[in-house]
């Protein structure tokens, strides 16, 4: 029975990990542009529907919106703050200086939000929606698969892993090596924040206050880079 198990767990984190770093490389390094984007978009379609898919004909499992039964949200509030408020200090502190603006604004052409206003909405899209779909992804899903490989706490380090790689490639194309591996820390530690805060409340909606108060800092920095 085990093995049975364990199997099936392998082969869904083997389709799905290698999704979004496919996506972000194609979409930034490999085929900018039309193409890049093209693979990004099926990729973020994969993300979303290969878990639930999985779930329901493999898994035999049952959909809910992971109702928070055992609190949480209060520590979420906490640690997200404590999040924002690192993202903050280690812009103005460390990588002000280190981003190149026409980098960021070519590439927020690309993405169609380099007025204001469609950044506003960007970021609304990514706060809001976006990061429900990495905790729903990276935590549910990633994470309780590598929990029946490993258990809890190691899953809570491989599915954090799982998580940071792809940052890793969006944050190279604007940052030097130094406040790369600087930022992808930051990536890393939030994704085992994030895990672990799954495991204790086995609800992704803790994680998610945290995850989105993190956005939105990462949003108010650009914002500032962008049109101030």
């Amino acid at each position: 029975m085990e093995t049975d198990r364990r199997g099936p767990a392998i082969l869904a984190l083997f389709l799905l990990a290698p999704a979004p770093v496919l996506g972000i490389a194609s979409a930034l390094i490999w085929w900018p542009g039309p193409v890049g984007q093209t693979i990004f978009g099926v990729a973020k379609i994969w993300l979303l529907l290969m878990p639930i898919t999985w779930y329901m004909v493999f898994d035999k499992g049952r959909l809910s919106w992971s109702p928070v039964r055992h609190g949480g949200l209060g520590l979420g509030l906490l640690v997200g703050l404590i999040m924002g408020a690192s993202v903050g200090a280690g812009y103005f502190m460390l990588a002000l200086g280190q981003i190149d603006p026409a980098a960021l604004r070519s590439e927020v052409a690309e993405m169609g939000i380099a007025s204001p206003q469609l950044y506003i909405l960007g970021a609304a899209y990514w706060i809001f929606v976006n990061s429900v779909a990495e905790e729903y992804v990276f935590r549910w899903f990633v994470l309780g698969k590598c929990e029946e490989l490993f258990g809890s706490s190691v899953a809570i380090v491989i599915s954090a892993a799982v998580f940071t790689i792809h940052h890793v490639v969006a944050v190279a194309t604007y940052l030097d090596p130094v406040f790369t591996a600087l930022a992808s820390a930051g990536v890393f530690i939030a994704g085992i924040t994030w895990a672990w805060m799954y495991t204790r409340y086995r609800s992704i909606w803790p994680g998610w206050v945290a995850h989105a108060l993190a956005d939105l800092a990462v949003f108010a920095c650009g914002w500032h880079l962008l049109f101030e």
